[in-house]
């Protein structure tokens, strides 16, 4: 094998391993964007209980929009939900 075909082997590799942006959002990647978000939502979700206890415990008060935490839920129940139902829809 010449230098120049190992050359070109090594960059093949390294284009399979990362993905552009544009690729995240096409229809076949292997990344599911619903539950990425989902999760990212529920992940900021417990930082902000986490700090509410922490505050309390303190003996503070940490004042949370009740409009703010409902949105974060839905968009969990919501991402999670349809990454659900399309992972059971998609069987054939």
């Amino acid at each position: 094998m010449t230098e120049k075909n190992k050359k070109q082997k090594n960059k093949n590799k390294k284009n399979k391993n990362n993905m552009s942006w544009k690729e995240i959002f096409k229809d076949d990647n292997k990344y599911n964007e619903k539950s990425i978000i989902g999760f990212l939502a529920f992940l900021i979700m417990v930082i902000v209980m986490l700090a509410d206890v922490i505050t309390g415990w303190i003996g503070k008060d940490l004042v949370i929009n009740e409009a703010i935490y409902n949105s974060f839920v839905m968009v969990v129940l919501g991402c999670f939900g349809i990454a659900g139902l399309e992972k059971f829809a998609n069987r054939k």
